[in-house]
């Protein structure tokens, strides 16, 4: 059944929800990965291309992100591959109206797809747990890994907008994509995830 734009209750349901891929599984992120997510993102290629990373990263910026999940306006799991994190991908929900897909992945897990798979699971989940007809997402114009994962899931370029970057403490051109759910039905049958709610 679809919902509507989701309350706090939902969104917690939503962050109890377990999704399966080929490869990877997708968790709500726990106070027991903190050290794996700081391990993770305490990068700079990582903060300086995803606008509300810090950088350097630390541990207790982990606490504070994972506690922060409790009651904020995000729908975030924890991506692993073989129980091991290698990143994180989620749905951020602060204007209800045009929310917005974001992910990133630890530098040794770049280029072997990982991000397409996560992006394209998460998709599916939006579409088909929300009655919203659009999600939206955006990359650095110099990130063009970035880009390709939002074309491969159907993105459609919509224009390129200033945003701020919190590691870099400045504003950055970031093209801007957008994705409607008549395109997502035509192509969703690019993976077999699986959901399960543990």
């Amino acid at each position: 059944m679809l919902q509507d734009i989701p309350t706090p209750t939902t969104l917690r349901e939503a962050r109890a929800c377990v999704l399966e891929t080929e490869r990877l599984t997708l968790r709500k992120p726990t106070l027991a990965d903190v050290k794996a997510i700081a391990r993770l993102a305490n990068d700079r290629r990582i903060a300086e291309n995803t606008r509300r990373l810090p950088h350097p990263y630390s541990q207790d910026d982990a606490i504070d992100f994972v506690r922060a999940l409790a009651g904020g306006p995000e729908t975030v799991f924890l991506i692993e591959n073989n129980h091991t994190p290698i990143g994180m991908v989620g749905i951020d929900w602060r204007d209800g109206l045009t929310p917005e897909l974001g992910y990133w992945l630890g530098v040794d897990h770049w280029g072997q797809g990982f991000g397409t798979e996560a992006a394209r699971a998460v998709i599916d989940y939006f579409f088909e747990e929300f009655d919203l007809d659009h999600l939206i997402s955006g990359a650095r114009v110099v990130n063009p890994s970035s880009r390709n994962i939002l074309e491969k899931c159907g993105f459609q370029w919509s224009g390129v907008e200033l945003h701020r970057f919190e590691a870099l403490g400045s504003s950055s051109p970031v093209d801007c994509f957008r994705l409607s759910r008549s395109v997502w039905a035509s192509l969703k049958n690019w993976n077999n995830s699986t959901r399960r709610h543990g």
